[in-house]
């Protein structure tokens, strides 16, 4: 770590959790973001600041004036742009070092199988349950843990599927893929703008503990807020053995078949 290191990441390194090891392994690690959006946005810019040494940002998307009341990673001069590559100028713009990789592409299963291996953390700020089925099954087959966050009118939910813990739950177990929820989206429903900063502040937290190694983190813990009375309520939650991704029947680990 040179000096500029030293001075940029201070304040991380006066932290005892943390210290210079800490902040090393950040500048060591990969972390991927699926989607640029409102959650994204945070996610992304508090992993560059924080000096994390490759962020892969995946976006089909491109910016959109509607998109500027929350997504706080673009502005009025990149609308029309992709958003991906949009919040990689952000980042890079408050910290050169880091190395973005910016994708314009839908996170479907084929590619996210790819992607989600070289990470070492998977952070879903995508806003539909066909990705994040799709990102939570890639990363259960790879065993990487995954920060998931979501957000819609004043409501919102955020946990850690880390099936690296013998009992933590994926996903699917929670969310079954075959169950009937009903999706509901910002651009019928709307979003409290600070919403999304608040989940999405909490993802990038996540993700930085995992990283560096940091206390412990959200897995079997699923925390929902409602932002009209700034009220949280905590589930607990454990692994499903008939889960159809990570079930005793499915899970790559099981070692209960001949």
């Amino acid at each position: 770590m040179n000096d500029d290191q030293l001075l940029r990441y201070s304040r991380h390194i006066l932290l005892d959790e943390l210290g210079v090891e800490g902040q090393t392994r950040l500048m060591a690690s990969h972390a991927l973001v699926i989607g640029a959006g409102g959650l994204g946005s945070p996610v992304a810019l508090y992993l560059g600041t924080a000096g994390v040494g490759t962020i892969t940002l995946v976006d089909h998307d491109t910016v959109d004036l509607t998109n500027l009341q929350r997504q706080i990673a673009h502005n009025l001069s990149r609308v029309g742009q992709p958003k991906a590559a949009s919040a990689a100028q952000s980042i890079v713009a408050i910290n050169p070092e880091v190395k973005v990789l910016a994708l314009q592409e839908r996170a479907d299963a084929a590619r996210l199988d790819v992607l989600v291996q070289s990470a070492d953390v998977v952070i879903d700020c995508s806003d539909n349950f066909k990705t994040r089925h799709a990102v939570n099954a890639a990363c259960v087959a790879h065993r990487k843990p995954l920060v998931s966050g979501a957000a819609v009118g004043f409501d919102a939910q955020i946990s850690v599927y880390d099936r690296r813990q013998e009992n933590a739950p994926c996903y699917a177990c929670i969310f079954p893929p075959d169950a009937a929820f009903e999706e509901v989206r910002c651009a019928t429903m709307g979003v409290f703008a600070p919403l999304v900063g608040i989940i999405g502040a909490m993802q990038a937290a996540e993700a930085l503990k995992l990283l560096a190694g940091v206390g412990s983190s959200l897995a079997g813990r699923l925390q929902m807020l409602d932002a009209r009375t700034m009220e949280w309520n905590e589930i607990r939650i454990t692994r499903q053995q008939a889960c159809p991704v990570c079930g005793h029947d499915h899970s790559p680990d099981d070692t209960s078949r001949g």
